[in-house]
């Protein structure tokens, strides 16, 4: 995935506009396309936007499923902080996609601050906004090949690790990559963005 802005950044915000994973398309997706997430186009989608940014990582599916970071991490025997959660806001509505760690949460005060919005024009999108945003099911949305353009945030506590793992279209399906190569592909800009669980 090109790495490069792909528009101009976030009125008021630091945040360059990304194209994740140079797939185009509206960035609203309706019908079929839109419940690709748990067949096998999802994982398939996946794997061409990798291939697209230069990631050598292979779709894997676990029959136990992988929907939350828990599920994940087990399935992986990794620890919690390496699996990368791909969530979805919106920013004045603006979709800004967030990779932040497993054993983390997003920060949305810092998050208001960075993208140059107040707190309650920043609101996490729905279940249903994030299939019609990104074609993908929550537990399966991956931070590569979104449509359309995207803010794109990675928390700096991701750096932790050399190896990350995400999802990669579908509830039971991941991907493994460098840390630093995933953000470099995706474009993400790295950022303050998390809290501990349970921290105010």
């Amino acid at each position: 995935m090109a790495g490069g802005a792909a528009g101009g950044g976030v009125r008021g915000g630091n945040v360059p506009a990304v194209r994740a994973g140079g797939v185009s398309g509206a960035a609203h997706l309706h019908g079929e396309a839109a419940a690709m997430s748990e067949s096998s186009e999802g994982p398939e989608r996946v794997a061409e936007a990798l291939r697209g940014c230069g990631i050598e990582a292979p779709v894997e599916r676990f029959e136990d499923g992988t929907a939350t970071a828990v599920d994940a991490a087990n399935a992986l025997g990794c620890e919690l902080g390496q699996i990368v959660k791909t969530l979805i806001l919106l920013a004045d509505g603006r979709p800004t996609a967030v990779l932040v760690a497993g054993d983390r949460q997003a920060d949305t005060a810092a998050l208001a601050r960075l993208l140059g919005v107040s707190r309650k024009r920043l609101k996490m999108a729905t279940a249903e906004q994030v299939l019609e945003l990104t074609g993908y099911r929550v537990g399966g949305v991956p931070p590569v090949g979104l449509p359309g353009e995207w803010d794109l945030i990675a928390d700096d506590s991701l750096a932790r690790f050399q190896q990350v793992w995400a999802a990669a279209g579908a509830s039971d399906a991941l991907f493994g990559t460098g840390t630093d190569t995933l953000v470099a592909a995706t474009g993400a800009q790295w950022a303050a963005i998390s809290r501990t669980r349970g921290q105010e």
